[in-house]
């Protein structure tokens, strides 16, 4: 299910469900927000720092229910960090699978966003924080623009060199994130995914994160659930600014062992480029063309 193209004058809905933000930061935020044509919304709890280091867990629930009960609001939009993870029994899963809206974030995120259209269905979006309207690049605008304004999206369009680590052409339900916070979903009630499709994952890291070993016990972890049986293609995004060569080599015997596409490119995660990937979109990836094309 996709929720309603953001249109002129369109409202965002400003939440921190994962880090701590200043009022400096919000309103920075919202003036670069309002030059490109929208309303901004914060919630109410936003800046708190209730348990010293963020509002308390019930203050970013009610946060991110109040945006997802104001009808207002067109977009849900919040930043990465450390706590997102303790939201997902607070949200009113429910009211939003009634009352669809675009939702986008990324990071720590990655456990909301995937959450979040595990349990109602309608896709959410992964690939930018609201920081980048204080410096807004083009790329990151028009995909932006491409899946919210003017979606749905028919493909992916790339910014970087894509290199492939294993062959192929799979199709699937796209879903992933962040690897950490997607490796802590398998196994857990908020994601639900059906044992008898195939799914497209995508995943980022970065090298001030974990270096390589670490990466790899993150997609060891995932390899170990059973959603692995389920996986037809791997897309993985920016980690460091030199191509590593233990990363690629673990993402080759990944191929390898499960014969499905492998790609590794720049265009999305902790970089400078930050593209759009819809959880929950139909697409096949092409290696031989590298290409993401949405069905």
């Amino acid at each position: 299910m996709l929720a309603p193209n953001l249109k002129k004058g369109a409202v965002i809905g400003l939440c921190s469900p994962s880090s701590k933000i200043s009022p400096e930061s919000v309103e920075k935020i919202a003036r670069g927000m309002q030059r490109m044509g929208f309303s901004v919304v914060a919630a109410d709890n936003i800046c708190k720092l209730t348990d010293g280091y963020l509002p308390s867990v019930q203050e970013r629930a009610d946060d991110l229910n109040q945006l997802i009960h104001d009808d207002k609001v067109d977009l849900i939009f919040f930043s990465g960090g450390e706590a997102g993870p303790e939201l997902l029994p607070y949200i009113d899963y429910e009211y939003f699978k009634n009352h669809p809206k675009a939702m986008l974030s990324y990071s720590d995120s990655t456990t909301i966003l995937n959450a979040v259209w595990s349990q109602t269905g309608v896709t959410t979006y992964y690939g930018q924080t609201p920081k980048l309207f204080c410096d807004l690049r083009q790329y990151d605008w028009e995909h932006f623009c491409a899946h919210l304004m003017e979606g749905p999206a028919k493909a992916h369009f790339a910014n970087t060199t894509w290199h492939v680590q294993h062959e192929g052409t799979a199709s699937g339900i796209l879903v992933g994130g962040y690897s950490r916070n997607f490796a802590m979903l398998q196994g857990g009630k908020y994601f639900k995914y059906d044992p008898s499709e195939k799914y497209l994952l995508f995943l980022e890291d970065h090298e001030s994160f974990g270096d390589p070993s670490y990466v790899s016990a993150m997609i060891s972890h995932i390899e170990q659930s059973d959603f692995i049986n389920c996986v037809s293609g791997l897309i993985f995004g920016h980690y460091s600014k030199e191509l590593n060569e233990h990363l690629l080599a673990r993402l080759s015997r990944f191929g390898q062992k499960y014969n499905v596409p492998v790609v590794y490119c720049d265009d999305f995660g902790h970089g400078v480029n930050h593209a759009i990937l819809p959880i929950g979109r139909r697409a096949a990836l092409d290696t031989e063309k590298c290409t993401l094309v949405y069905e």
